[in-house]
């Protein structure tokens, strides 16, 4: 291929590489640009679990079929909480994404991706410089080894990372909010498995950990800790984290298991949107919106943001004449921008908020409580952290009215009138959102 695209990709991970696929399937000639040389790189710092929202991309780039063959698992959750486990009921049929590790992951999405007609992988490649023409981003250059290169395209996407390149270089507008949380994780082979495939999740408030089966017989366990606790890791890592883990409900039974990594983890992982478009470029993935690790979103948005952002500008990258314009490429890059923030913008709004490591609020002692007590209420609290319903929809007047009927007693009716009223002038999931976050003051 020469040096001109109809879009070029910065980076090659779970977003990248699923925007690659899906851009080559509807004919673009897709430079997928890397700066690690090694097709078996992977990310180290990851919840390894792919949510159920993300498995209609999976399925339309064959990257489900490709997990089932390594081994990864078919996912579902237990979360433990002070009023007992919720253990939503598990449907054979029913949706779900794939717990996996990266190491496992990521080279298979790249394999898919480089083998695709229409995507040049190009390992090796550094960007350090956007090309603009009257405002426009239109290209990008950098250095591949010792030498130089430079590459053209109609669109130009970020999809690479929280410390994206893309961004920064474009100058994206970036918000942060700081994690009340760090976390540190291990893996373990040939760890017990008393609910068979299954993660647990412990809401512990405010700390909080996971237990996630993995392909192999691998499992990793992560302590997801309020900073308030940071001085003892820091003191003694290994201890703290072996100690917290053993103190868990129904804790895993490490020590009779083998622990094949070392604790691995991070004591600062803020949480960062961006604008995630611009003339001439795109941001996916983590690059547009790192949220909490702890909510498991970023792979499955990273595959759902190139979906997103594939489907409206695609027509445009491959297209011509004023269909293939500036103008229309701009059209096509704010639906995305809108589509984005619709899909995101109420979960995350929700995640961050939990994320300052805060005792739980009404609404959470409420929903969570009906959870434990109802397995109809245990299947409707796991498909929305599953991200397959909006803020909405997981506390309509008809689901309040089932959780009033299994706990016994309702919401406040200051709470009750934040959902009702916000509802009646038609603001739709921001009124359950301003709900959340009246009750979080």
């Amino acid at each position: 291929m020469s040096n001109a695209y109809d879009v070029i990709i910065n980076g090659a991970s779970v977003g990248g590489c699923t925007a690659a696929i899906l851009y080559a399937q509807q004919g673009a000639r897709v430079a997928l640009l890397e700066r690690r040389s090694d097709m078996n790189a992977h990310k180290v710092l990851c919840t390894h679990y792919i949510q159920a929202s993300a498995y209609p991309v999976m399925a339309a780039t064959g990257l489900d079929k490709a997990l089932e063959q390594v081994g990864a698992i078919p996912n579902t959750a237990h979360y433990w909480t002070r009023w007992g486990w919720i253990t939503p009921p598990r449907e054979p049929a029913g949706a779900h994404g794939y717990s996996v590790r990266r190491e496992t992951l990521d080279p298979v999405l790249r394999s898919r991706a480089a083998g695709t007609e229409g995507v040049d992988l190009k390992l090796g490649h550094t960007v350090n410089e956007l090309l603009v023409e009257d405002g426009r981003v239109v290209g990008a250059a950098g250095t591949a080894g010792e030498e130089a290169f430079s590459l053209r395209a109609r669109l130009v996407v970020g999809a690479d990372g929280r410390e994206s390149t893309v961004a920064r270089l474009a100058g994206a507008r970036t918000g942060t909010t700081e994690n009340g949380r760090f976390s540190y994780f291990a893996y373990f082979k040939g760890l017990a498995r008393p609910v068979g495939d299954a993660a647990r999740v412990y809401y512990l408030e405010p700390d909080n950990a996971y237990v996630m089966p993995m392909e192999d017989d691998v499992t990793v366990i992560a302590a997801v800790v309020s900073k308030a606790r940071l001085g003892e890791f820091k003191a003694d890592l290994e201890g703290a984290y072996l100690n917290f883990v053993r103190s868990l409900p129904d804790a895993p039974d490490i020590d009779n298991a083998e622990r094949i990594s070392k604790i691995i983890g991070t004591v600062n992982y803020p949480l960062i949107s961006r604008d995630p478009v611009g003339p001439g470029y795109a941001l996916i993935g983590d690059a547009a919106l790192t949220s909490d690790p702890l909510a498991a979103v970023g792979c499955a948005w990273a595959m759902q943001s190139a979906q997103w952002l594939v489907s409206r500008s695609a027509p445009v990258v491959t297209g011509s004449g004023d269909a293939a314009s500036g103008a229309a490429l701009d059209a096509a890059l704010a639906e995305y921008s809108a589509r984005h923030a619709a899909e995101t913008g109420p979960h995350h709004h929700l995640i961050a908020d939990f994320a300052t490591a805060r005792p739980f609020n009404e609404i959470e002692e409420f929903s969570f409580s009906a959870a434990a007590r109802d397995v109809r209420m245990a299947a409707h609290f796991h498909t929305f952290g599953s991200r397959l319903m909006t803020v909405e929809e997981f506390l309509s007047p008809e689901i309040v009215a089932q959780m009033e009927q299994v706990n016994g007693h309702g919401l406040s009716d200051e709470v009750l009138r934040q959902l009702a009223g916000e509802d009646e002038a038609g603001a739709g999931h921001e009124a359950a959102d301003d709900a959340f976050e009246g009750v979080a003051r």
